[in-house]
């Protein structure tokens, strides 16, 4: 009896593993597409097979995360306004969905933020305030959550780049953040290994605007 209980733990520990093994290999290929893509052509098949792994996986909020990425990338490509709420809509969708599966991860509240700042581009006049205000509040989040997160930084200092910007302010702020946020992006280490690792780059790019 010990030894065919032995053998169904085995099994299904194979089992589970093997599975596991799968569903990496999935994202890890989606993930790379979405990294990679520079058209909505590309991005939206990506976004699509995103949505079925999430769908068969319930209890992985990954999936969803790299859904609502891409959807947001989408919206940075499109230049109707119609269109890019969209993208936006579905983006804040698959975020609900993430933090049904797990609410204090601070990749997550990052990524709503960054929802909102794309919001405020599609008719700065009527939304800077509300959305401005929102995108900073989200940020500030993330960042309670886990101070580490090098993309919460980055996120944050592109706001406050853009607040300054626009009432003629000092970039001081801003630019201390953007440095911040760029030595965590050398020491900042997630023992998962389908953590996002975007925005390095972003980061890099607005410190040009720095002396």
């Amino acid at each position: 009896m010990k030894t065919v209980a032995l053998s169904l733990f085995l099994f299904i520990q194979i089992s589970v593993l093997a599975n596991d093994a799968k569903y990496k290999e999935q994202m890890a290929k989606q993930i790379q597409i979405v990294y990679q893509a520079e058209t909505i052509e590309e991005l939206q098949p990506a976004v699509n097979a995103l949505d079925r792994i999430a769908s068969a996986e319930k209890t992985k909020w990954e999936p969803y995360y790299y859904s609502a990425f891409g959807s947001l990338m989408m919206a940075t490509h499109s230049t109707e306004a119609a269109k890019k709420d969209g993208y936006l809509d579905a983006a804040m969708a698959a975020i609900e969905n993430a933090k049904k599966i797990n609410a204090n991860e601070s990749e997550l509240i990052a990524l709503e933020g960054f929802v909102y700042m794309i919001r405020v581009t599609v008719d700065p006049a009527t939304r800077g305030q509300q959305y401005s205000s929102l995108a900073f509040q989200t940020y500030n989040k993330a960042l309670n959550m886990n101070p580490e997160n090098p993309r919460a930084l980055s996120l944050l200092a592109q706001m406050q780049l853009g607040t300054a910007r626009f009432f003629g302010a000092s970039t001081e702020e801003a630019c201390g953040t953007a440095k911040k946020a760029l030595e965590k992006f050398d020491t900042f280490k997630s023992e998962n290994p389908l953590a996002p690792v975007w925005g390095k780059g972003m980061t890099q790019g607005l410190l040009k605007n720095c002396k």
